[in-house]
């Protein structure tokens, strides 16, 4: 019997296949890592024994949609509803009935976005669950670890979404790393969804940037300022990160660039010893 096979480390849910692939080709890049157990794998009838659905208000307009306990990297997803259909931004591999449910109560999804490959895992499922697209960046389409006729790959750093979104890539994290504009968030200020292409930090006042968090390897300054100046046309007070509370909730266009200022610092000049 044919099983799609869903990482344990990771969250990428492969094709169905009679028995495991030798190997996630997400995990074995060096940007994340195999487990330490080894490598393991479940699926998403497991997960959906093992959890429930965590489903949280973030602000009006904007729903969190994590699991508990979490799985793999752990990241919740963020729903935007718009006059224009609802976006999915990310996407993480539980999800059950109540999702479903709570999602279609609140309109249902007119697109998915994804902000790079970690949070691609049951991304067919989603899709499959609302009849929606998924917006990918060709610059990571070698990383669809399940291919699916939903998806579209785009080759723009800009792509409009309904309801006024704008996704960006801006590279980074991976060459496709993207984040979403949502200027009606943040009471009408303007809001980024950033996933962890630029990672809101414990002092959530700063976001950082990384080539790979789990394995701290940076991103050279050039390509951190380059970032944050495909950012500076759009207005943004709130940041929100990959996962819950990781949000900064105000002055957020002056935390990211404030926060590029810093870390360009520290990889070019350091900050001595004291």
């Amino acid at each position: 019997m044919a099983t799609a096979f869903i990482c344990s480390t990771c969250g990428a849910q492969f094709p169905p296949s009679a028995e495991p692939p030798a190997g996630c080709a997400i995990c074995l890049d060096e940007r994340q890592y195999v487990g330490w157990d080894g490598q393991e794998w479940t699926t998403l009838e497991e997960l959906r024994a093992s959890r429930s659905a965590d489903i949280r208000t973030e602000e009006p307009g904007l729903t969190g949609i994590g699991s508990t306990p979490g799985f793999a990297i752990g990241q919740r997803a963020l729903l935007v509803e718009t006059d224009e259909g609802n976006v999915l931004w990310d996407c993480l591999a539980p999800f059950d009935d109540e999702v479903v449910t709570a999602v279609e109560a609140r309109g249902g999804i007119e697109a998915i976005a994804i902000s790079h490959p970690h949070y691609y895992t049951t991304m067919a499922e989603w899709a499959r669950a609302f009849d929606a697209p998924i917006h990918l960046p060709t610059a990571d389409r070698q990383w669809v670890t399940r291919p699916d006729e939903a998806i579209r790959f785009f080759d723009r750093d800009r792509l409009d979404l309904p309801g006024g979104l704008t996704l960006l890539r801006l590279g980074g994290h991976f060459a496709g790393g993207a984040v979403l504009h949502w200027p009606a968030g943040a009471e009408g200020r303007g809001a980024l969804l950033s996933g962890d292409i630029l990672q809101v930090v414990s002092d959530r006042r700063w976001v950082s940037f990384m080539r790979s968090y789990p394995n701290l390897i940076p991103l050279p300054a050039a390509k951190v300022e380059a970032m944050v100046a495909a950012l500076e046309p759009f207005e943004f007070d709130r940041v929100y990160g990959a996962w819950f509370g990781k949000v900064i909730e105000e002055d957020g266009h002056d935390a990211v660039r404030r926060s590029a200022e810093r870390y360009v610092r520290a990889v070019t000049e350091g900050f001595g010893e004291g």
